[in-house]
């Protein structure tokens, strides 16, 4: 089992809250703020990734918490994928 009491105390989940919080940012300006798919989508995307690290540190077992921060990698993979979508349409510079 992993040795962390909170999942707050993970560092790659406070990194990932950051981006969380700078996406919404972001997403909420401009053009990108109107186009309601996109910004849906990153969204959500960049919440699973802390919502993952976070239920996998409460599960039981070191197997689980690893299934969990795979979620979050195929989470970050799909973030990414809309943040080039989104500078592909300049909503981002």
């Amino acid at each position: 089992m992993a040795t962390f009491r909170r999942f707050e105390d993970i560092q790659a989940w406070q990194k990932a809250r950051v981006v969380s919080r700078r996406i919404y940012t972001v997403s909420d300006k401009g053009d990108f703020g109107k186009d309601y798919d996109l910004r849906r989508q990153i969204r959500r995307s960049a919440l699973s990734i802390i919502a993952n690290i976070a239920e996998g540190q409460g599960r039981r077992s070191d197997r689980e918490f690893a299934n969990f921060l795979n979620m979050s990698l195929v989470s970050l993979a799909e973030t990414k994928s809309h943040l080039y979508m989104a500078l592909d349409l300049n909503y981002l510079s």
